[in-house]
């Protein structure tokens, strides 16, 4: 593969679907054998270009769908789809973002974009020019020489997610890429993913535990509550969003959080 991929303009992007996936654990704990149901049946589907937020408390299963969806992990049962085509296992079909940025250490920022080329088989000039290309966009274009411990917290999350992108996925799959950093940093990032949706109209499914965090850069929200779905509800703000300053202030902000909070509060379901 020698081309390189434009993020100039909008394209089909990609949907991806999680239909009736449960998933259950087996621990050992003190000799004996415990079933732990982490998932119980869940179904969501993102559509082309929209971003889903996943929410919830610690252990309601969130990151373990993220997991499936990226196919680092199978389900128990279910099955996940791109663009209706099963997947099984990983593919570059969906590229992943994580908590803390997993950077190689004895390789610069641009070489760890390049990497993720690399796997998927970009070669020749497109291979660094594609890699030079995503830095750029996520605003690194002076650091691309810096290695990881040369950057700050949110200069890696910057090249984690120029790397998901450079391979050109269908859908981004992000796991609470900004909890790591500070609230100025986050809220920094959470503008500059909104500028890079309007480029890019990546798919993304993004998992948080911050309600401001979920409100503010999603068309939908997924409540989760003990490996189930609770609700599923609309965010009526308008995008472009602009000034995430600004979107705090307005009415459909505050409504809709408290609703979210709402559906963090009802009951859970419990699992059997």
């Amino acid at each position: 593969m020698t081309g390189t991929v434009g993020f100039g303009k909008v394209a089909h992007m990609g949907e991806v679907s999680l239909i009736d996936v449960s998933k259950r654990f087996t621990l050992r704990v003190a000799g004996a054998v415990q079933a732990v149901q982490a998932l119980s049946r869940v179904s969501v589907t993102v559509r082309d270009g929209e971003i889903v937020a996943l929410i919830g408390p610690s252990g309601c299963g969130k990151t373990t769908a993220l997991r499936i969806a990226m196919g680092l992990e199978s389900a128990s049962q279910g099955r996940v789809t791109v663009d209706g085509r099963e997947v099984h296992g990983c593919g570059h079909d969906r590229g992943m973002v994580f908590q803390h940025a997993e950077l190689l250490p004895w390789l610069s920022a641009l070489q760890n974009v390049m990497f993720g080329l690399e796997m998927k088989g970009v070669r020749g000039a497109a291979l660094r020019d594609t890699a030079t290309r995503y830095l750029d966009l996520v605003g690194l274009k002076d650091s691309r020489d810096r290695r990881p411990h040369q950057l700050s917290g949110g200069m890696k999350q910057r090249v984690g997610i120029a790397r998901a992108l450079a391979i050109d996925p269908k859908v981004l799959l992000m796991d609470e890429p900004f909890g790591a950093l500070d609230a100025q940093t986050r809220e920094t990032m959470q503008d500059e993913l909104m500028r890079l949706h309007e480029r890019t109209r990546k798919t993304i499914l993004f998992v948080t535990h911050d309600l401001d965090e979920a409100v503010l850069i999603a068309d939908r929200i997924v409540v989760m509550r003990a490996g189930c779905i609770q609700e599923i509800m609309d965010v009526p703000l308008p995008r472009p969003r602009g000034d995430l300053g600004l979107v705090r202030a307005t009415k459909e902000f505050a409504d809709t959080r408290y609703r979210v909070w709402q559906a963090l509060h009802a009951d859970a379901p419990v699992l059997h």
